[in-house]
């Protein structure tokens, strides 16, 4: 069985850093990741993560509301008994790797609301990746499934 989960999304507000009873670090966030429909409006899944020791750290350090990231984990459920004493179940992404997709100056000036940064290609954050890849002037690539080696 594979439990694996690749995202690549915005962080929605600043990753938030904790230690646990023995000193290990865990950082808690959430990444808005588009969903792609043919011919509708976008939307937005709003996903929960944690992370652990080194890459909790580094996301709390270096991760700002809004930065572009690529996360690789596995999806964890788990349940506990709020104060009220009712069940509450949780469905998150536990990070073993996290990368941040974008330069500091682009994501500090999108942050200060400077948006035309030089020599940096602008992406809309609803905007289609194909129409992009197409202004960009990148040829298209045909590839069917009798091309892949597997």
């Amino acid at each position: 069985m594979i439990n694996r989960v690749v995202l690549v999304g915005r962080l929605t507000k600043e990753p938030v850093l904790r230690k646990t009873q023995s000193n290990t670090s865990v950082a808690s966030f959430t990444c808005a990741v588009n969903r792609r429909f043919q011919n509708q409006d976008q939307q937005a899944d709003f996903i929960n993560c944690v992370s652990w020791n080194r890459t909790a750290e580094f996301i709390s350090q270096y991760g700002r509301k809004g930065a572009l990231v690529g996360i690789e984990g596995r999806i964890q459920t788990r349940s506990y008994d709020d104060a009220s004493g009712k069940k509450v179940y949780v469905t998150e992404v536990v990070c073993d790797s996290i990368q941040l997709l974008e330069s500091k100056a682009v994501n500090e000036s999108r942050n200060s609301g400077d948006i035309n940064m030089p020599n940096e290609p602008q992406m809309d954050y609803y905007s289609n990746q194909e129409e992009y890849v197409e202004d960009l002037g990148s040829p298209s690539l045909d590839i069917s499934s009798d091309d892949l080696p597997f």
